[in-house]
């Protein structure tokens, strides 16, 4: 199993189509095996859950995702855990075992567009991963 995470710092980047990198985990019967950090190279939202998709991802944590972005990675298999916050790390460890905390809705579709806007930040994925 591969576990994406928008990435930015050690922590979940509150917005899916700013994100300029995910943490990719790669995960065998349950354990960490490896992790990597890839850069989008400018990838925006609709491109993102081909690039997700493309290496192989089954899962994604992020903050704030529009409603869009979230049909596209329905479409192509991925679970989503939106409304994700702090360290990335410690949020793929919780999903693992079973206690993260996310928001089944924690969609972002106010202020694009706007700039200095972080999704996150007001309420859009305002949920946290509980350590």
């Amino acid at each position: 199993m591969k576990i994406a995470v928008t990435y930015e710092n050690g922590t979940v980047y509150g917005h899916f189509g700013h994100t300029e990198q995910f943490k990719i985990y790669d995960i065998v019967n349950g354990m960490l095996v490896s992790a990597q950090v890839v850069p989008t190279n400018g990838s925006g939202h609709g491109a993102l859950a081909d690039f997700l998709s493309d290496r192989g991802v089954d899962c994604l944590i992020c903050g704030g995702i529009g409603p869009g972005a979230q049909a596209a990675l329905a479409e192509a298999g991925i679970q989503l855990y939106a409304g994700c916050s702090g360290d990335a790390d410690q949020c793929v460890t919780d999903l693992l075992a079973g206690t993260l905390a996310y928001a089944d809705g924690a969609t972002c579709d106010h202020h694009h567009g706007e700039e200095g806007h972080i999704c996150g930040a007001h309420g859009c994925g305002s949920h946290t991963c509980e350590h």
